[in-house]
């Protein structure tokens, strides 16, 4: 019983955000539709497969809190992904940029698509003459 008493607290501090807008909306309609259409788009940085909209994780609700207060103070969606980006890197968003580092994982599907695509003509061109 007393082991219940000493972890209460604890358990009481992690359901506690620190960050105001973590599950609290804008008042503006429209400020919070933007807000939560740039949330969609951006990974929880500790579950991966979710979008920080949809996490429960306290790191999503700072950065719901932020995409919230920056949204409400004026800033562009899309300058706050950049922010985003510059800080926790290409994997933060769900939409990554083109670079240098990140060309590989745009082209070589498409080459190998190509590849497969000449390979086929080559069969059925010779599957047709026979």
């Amino acid at each position: 019983m007393l082991g219940l008493w000493a972890v209460a607290p604890a358990l009481a501090q992690e359901e506690q955000s620190t960050a105001p807008y973590a599950y609290r909306q804008l008042d503006d309609p429209a400020k919070e539709q933007k807000a939560e259409a740039l949330m969609e788009t951006l990974r929880c940085l500790q579950c991966q497969g979710q979008s920080i909209a949809d996490s429960d994780a306290p790191i999503a609700g700072s950065m719901r809190s932020l995409v919230r207060e920056r949204i409400a103070a004026g800033d562009d969606p899309e300058a706050i992904r950049a922010w985003l980006v510059e800080r926790y890197g290409d994997y933060v968003s769900y939409a990554p940029r083109v670079t240098a580092l990140t060309w590989p994982l745009f082209a070589v599907p498409l080459a190998l698509l190509a590849l497969a695509a000449l390979l086929l003509r080559g069969r059925f061109r010779r599957g047709g003459q026979a």
